[in-house]
Formats: C-alpha cells, structure tokens, sequence
C-alpha cells in the first residue's frame, strides 16, 4: 500500500470514529485526550519516534514491551494530544504523525479516545 493509500484509509477511519462516537452520545464540543499508538519490535528506533512527537507537541507516555503470541515482542508507546472532535485537526494529526513513524520505519497504529457523555444526559 502506498502512502496516500493509507493515509486516506486513515482519514475513513478518523471521520468513522468521530461520527460513531458523536451518535452513541458522546460530547460533540469536549476536549478529548487522543492517544495515537506507536509500536515497534525495535526498542531505538521506537524511541527516536517518541522524541520526534514529544518536538512536535505531543505529551508521550512510557514505551511498555508486549509479549505477542508467536514469542516475538514488541514494544508500544502513545502520543496524546487534548483534541476537539474535529476532523481536520485529526487528519493533520495523522499527517504528522504517519510521516514521524515512516521516517523511522514503525509502525502508527491509530488512535483512541474515551466516551464523553453529553451534558444533557443526567445520571442518578
């Protein structure tokens, strides 16, 4: 697959999030914390990442190592950034963030975000 490929597989998968969360009820004005994932089964190259997204303006967590079914392991770490629900915003995430991760050959797994229930839905 070449680079524009997944980028617009990327950009689907940005406004198929947003619009699924919005119609399970989630908040559509909230600040949410986006957690882009990383991982890589080198260690190095998976670091230089995190510091490339930490100069860009992202807050990066701890790199966890996960063991994978087949023995190999691989190692994991998010860039989390406070984002509206807004495409556009999301799609220059993911412009910077793909390019970040091909520089140094990982892989960008995506991203993920927590439920806001809306104002208007009271809970007793």
């Amino acid at each position: 697959m070449n680079q524009i490929d997944e980028r617009e597989e990327w950009y689907a998968f940005n406004q198929e999030t947003i619009d699924a969360l919005l119609e399970d009820g989630s908040e559509a004005d909230a600040d949410y914390t986006i957690e882009h994932h990383f991982a890589s089964t080198n260690f190095d190259k998976l670091e230089k990442v995190a510091v490339d997204a930490f100069k860009a303006g992202y807050e990066v967590t701890d790199a966890e190592e996960m063991d994978l079914d087949d023995g190999g392991t691989v190692y994991c770490f998010d860039a989390v950034v406070q984002r509206k629900l807004n495409c556009e915003l999301l799609n220059k995430d993911t412009d910077a963030l793909l390019a970040i991760a091909s520089k140094h050959g990982v892989h960008y797994d995506g991203w993920g975000t927590f439920f806001m229930p809306r104002d208007d839905e009271e809970t007793d």
